[in-house]
């Protein structure tokens, strides 16, 4: 499955074929794992779902969600809800779910691909909760992490 169609070109981050995500320029394949634990970190992160303790059938759908851009037919009390209350859910402050969703797939990876390059340190931030990168040469930071839209006015419960 791929979210822009089939791409041969070589990806610039790699974990198997089963998705594809290209974005600036780069090129991700991603095997189904991989890419099912990025979309349900990034369904927690946006606030859509309180945790990833998803069963199957409500990763399936938050997959499904994030390569086709819709839910065809629900799986799941989660794919359910993103169903019924879509026009709700779709657009917050002007901003689409599905597009965040595969932003921080994409972004998630991006950072993986820079460390593993060299190009970006990792640190834990304990008082954030959350990955620190910075530049190995001590330059100045190369990224400030844009702020992220909110979803949990409507998150999903079970």
């Amino acid at each position: 499955m791929s979210i822009l169609g089939n791409v041969t070109v070589e990806a610039n981050y790699s974990s198997g074929e089963d998705y594809m995500v290209e974005f600036l320029g780069y090129r991700f394949a991603f095997n189904a794992e991989d890419f099912e634990q990025r979309v349900t970190a990034a369904a927690v992160k946006l606030g859509l779902v309180e945790d990833n303790d998803l069963d199957e059938d409500e990763m399936d759908d938050l997959v499904e969600l994030a390569a086709d851009g819709m839910i065809d037919e629900p799986r799941s009390s989660l794919g359910r809800y993103l169903v019924r209350h879509w026009e709700q859910l779709s657009l917050i402050r002007g901003e689409s779910l599905v597009y965040w969703l595969r932003k921080l797939v994409f972004r998630g990876a991006w950072l993986d691909h820079r460390v593993k390059e060299g190009l970006l340190e990792v640190d834990w931030d304990d008082d954030e909760g959350e990955f620190a990168y910075r530049d190995p040469r001590g330059d100045r930071a190369l990224l400030e992490l844009a702020p992220i839209p909110s979803w949990h006015e409507v998150q999903f419960r079970r």
